[in-house]
């Protein structure tokens, strides 16, 4: 794989180590905050404007605009100011002067440092906290700096505070406690406000942050248990990077966790999440019917719980199913109906065990294939994967060394949130055009030049940003190597690469470059359907029409229609990895918890 040295954005800018090392951290943030704050003290929206670098960026994460929303370059970030400023009210902005939070040099590149400082600020309705990334408005040490990257993020309402450290229940119950969670999980005394369809990380977290935020709810899951989404998947699975990386909201994994955690460990652990922190979840329930009121602006609801049909009338719906509602996706393939052996998804894998001395097939080349590729192999089955198009392919060693410089025992998961959210996509995909090719060529330089060697076709992600962006943009095309990869450059997995399947046969598989392969199991490792198919699922297609394209980046570098609004009033998409859900489950609920007190009305925040 050749390793390239792209030219970024960023190299205009001449915020070189050397420059940032020049001068003082703690001076120049003083004297960059102090104008910030006396210009918003003023309501001096031109002066704010000129703090900012010419090509600088303003990320707002539902403190002034109630979504997730980036504005870049000046004209954008006066749009900002003059849509959403008066009406804001942004106050009492302080520096945070705490040992992590203090004002500090920042060199996410070997060339290239910021100056870094957080803040607190409240809002009328809310508070908050504050990044900046500051850079001089040219190389020469005479030039001010200005802001190259702004962060506000709204931490909590102030007349609906999270009921949890100091603002927990002081109550001393004294009655049943089964009998009062009963009436609570049953509803009987009205409806809940909000439904969250779908009890994994996503719903759990977006349903905790509600709850402890005073609103209603109720989730709903297909299964039998909370967790059964991770217990039903292949015996082998266990995320493949770190236990830092992957905390829960108001829960933490204790300090005896393993690194990496295996599926039905992680599925026990939402099954009591959900029970203490007290969550209403109804297991083997499932949508039948919804349906949307116009003038009553709420969805009535028809919910099979268990052969009882519960009809509810609910004010916001949260599709937290998984992409395309876990509905599997495999390619209509010829001649699967002459085909003598077992056809399955990877969804429907269990475990290599009972495949001895047989041959299998997996057709796919990302997480899954490699994982159930592996599986098969260390139960001495003669296993082929068929690699259809090129895979991003970094060792867990690599992700764990990029994650763990803030994801990691010492320091604070919600810093490391904040600080993770504080540059806007562009600046960090200049970054990641540089970091993941230097990856490649160094740390995984071996691994990548073996699978090379015998065919696998790599690549650096889209734009040469890796897994980051291929997390965003399609949820999947990349493999976090645990294992997989070696025994692919040893021969103990096959590989089958750069051709296509034309047909089954009558015992596997023939392919274009006219070879077949011979399996008594065929596993499509190809992942699920759209995200569109859960709303058309559960919703209808008139409302999937509305919401229109979801995942991916938008033209401000922020995810299309997920953890925002979703473009259908009421109807709100939860869905990611287990960190982006601890990151993003507040930021959706504190838009809900908003919307149903009436702090904002959609049609103010079109701008």
């Amino acid at each position: 794989m050749a390793v390239l040295h792209l030219s970024t954005p960023l190299d205009s800018l001449g915020i070189t180590r050397t420059v940032v090392e020049a001068t003082s951290p703690a001076e120049e943030a003083n004297k960059w905050f102090s104008a910030f704050v006396e210009a918003i003290r003023m309501s001096d929206i031109a002066s704010i404007i000129d703090l900012f670098h010419e090509t600088g960026s303003w990320r707002d994460i539902v403190a002034l605009t109630w979504s997730l929303r980036t504005l870049r370059g000046r004209k954008d970030i006066k749009r900002l100011l003059d849509a959403r400023f008066e009406a804001t009210g942004l106050t009492t902005l302080q520096l945070n002067k705490g040992a992590r939070y203090a004002p500090a040099r920042v060199a996410p590149l070997p060339d290239l440092a910021f100056i870094r400082f957080c803040f607190t600020f409240e809002t009328l309705h809310g508070k908050g906290s504050g990044v900046c990334h500051l850079v001089r408005s040219s190389p020469s040490l005479e030039e001010s700096w200005k802001a190259h990257a702004l962060l506000t993020h709204l931490d909590t309402l102030k007349v609906f505070p999270v009921q949890a450290g100091v603002f927990r229940s002081r109550m001393m119950f004294r009655g049943s406690w089964e009998e009062k969670r009963n009436h609570e999980l049953e509803f009987s005394n009205g409806d809940p406000d909000v439904l969250i369809i779908g009890a994994g990380q996503c719903g759990l977290q977006v349903a905790a942050h509600l709850k402890y935020m005073g609103v209603s709810t109720l989730v709903i899951e297909r299964n039998a248990r909370v967790g059964d989404n991770w217990r039903a998947r292949y015996k082998s699975l266990f995320l493949h990077n770190l236990i830092h990386y992957n905390q829960t909201s108001y829960l933490r994994f204790p300090s005896t966790w393993p690194l990496f955690s295996p599926a039905p460990k992680l599925g026990d652990w939402f099954e009591g999440y959900a029970r203490f922190l007290d969550l209403n979840v109804w297991t083997s329930s499932s949508i039948m019917e919804t349906v949307w009121d116009e003038t009553a602006k709420s969805w009535n609801v028809v919910i099979d719980r268990g052969g009882t049909l519960r009809r509810l009338k609910i004010k916001h719906v949260v599709l937290a199913s998984g992409p395309g509602g876990s509905i599997p996706r495999t390619p209509d393939i010829p001649g699967q109906d002459c085909y003598h052996g077992r056809v399955v998804h990877s969804s429907e894998y269990k475990t290599g065990s009972g495949y001895e001395g047989m041959k299998a097939i997996v057709v796919g080349a990302c997480n899954s294939a490699h994982d159930i590729a592996l599986d098969l192999c260390n139960n001495d089955t003669d296993v082929t994967i068929i690699q259809r198009s090129s895979t991003f392919v970094v060792s867990h060693q690599a992700l764990a060394a990029q994650h763990g410089v803030t994801y990691n025992d010492g320091f604070p998961t919600e810093l490391a949130d904040l600080l993770g959210l504080a540059l806007p996509w562009s600046t960090q995909k200049s970054i990641l055009q540089c970091k993941v090719p230097q990856v490649a060529g160094t740390t995984d330089r071996a691994l990548l030049e073996g699978l090379e060697r015998i065919g696998f076709k790599t690549n650096l992600g889209p734009d040469g940003t890796g897994v980051t962006t291929l997390s965003s943009v399609r949820g999947g095309g990349f493999y976090i190597n645990t294992g997989a990869s070696e025994k692919i450059i040893d021969g103990s997995i096959k590989l089958k690469s750069g051709c296509s399947i034309e047909r089954f046969t009558t015992n596997g598989l023939a392919l274009d470059d006219g070879t077949e392969l011979q399996a008594d199991i065929v596993i499509f490792a190809t992942g699920f359907g759209d995200l569109r198919d859960s709303v058309r699922l559960v919703c209808g297609e008139e409302v999937a029409k509305k919401v229109g394209l979801m995942w991916g980046m938008d033209d401000e570098g922020e995810l299309r229609s997920v953890w925002k609004d979703s473009g259908h009033e009421g109807l709100w998409i939860a869905a990611g990895n287990l960190s982006r859900a601890r990151i993003h489950s507040m930021h959706l609920a504190l838009q809900i918890k908003a919307s149903l007190e009436g702090l904002f009305r959609r049609e103010e925040l079109t701008f």
